[in-house]
């Protein structure tokens, strides 16, 4: 089963490091990993998504509430979290390519964020489905570079 896990830590070298090394210890494969500053400069938020079942998920939250840098971990379970996820896609595009590949852009609500004289490279933000979705209609222009920012995530309403 997928877990997203937000884990709340000072915001110090070396605090990474010892999250994922938990991760490795426990046979836990990281899908994807986000990390920045919160509205606290001094406290940082991880959103690591990994597969695992309920005891798994269980102890991996105790685990890292052992980790001395670590203030807050609690699991976003989808039907309560927001989640959003950043690609950025170049393609091939030539002329005749071109308003195809904007019509697509525009129905996944995505932003064209360079132009060339041979490619075209898109952002588009959403959740995983929607950001596959694109990914897929716009294989067929030939993807030259993909790049994915990994899951970020919040609890809906005021709660955490």
């Amino acid at each position: 089963m997928r877990h997203i896990i937000s884990v709340v830590v000072e915001n110090k070298p070396g605090v990474l490091t010892r999250v994922a090394g938990l991760f490795a210890r426990r046979g836990f494969n990281i899908e994807s990993l986000a990390v920045g500053t919160t509205e606290t400069p001094d406290i940082s938020r991880m959103t690591i998504v990994a597969e695992g079942d309920e005891q798994d998920l269980e102890q991996i939250i105790k685990q890292l509430y052992k980790l001395i840098d670590t203030l807050k971990v609690f699991d976003l379970p989808a039907d309560k979290a927001i989640e959003r996820e950043l690609v950025l896609i170049k393609v091939a595009a030539s002329d005749k390519t071109r308003q195809e590949i904007n019509q697509i852009v525009d129905i996944f609500r995505g932003k064209i964020v360079d132009v060339a004289e041979t490619s075209m490279t898109i952002e588009i933000v959403g959740d995983e489905n929607k950001v596959q979705g694109a990914e897929k209609l716009l294989a067929k222009f030939g993807i030259r570079e993909l790049v994915r920012t990994g899951v970020i995530g919040l609890l809906r309403g005021s709660s955490e």
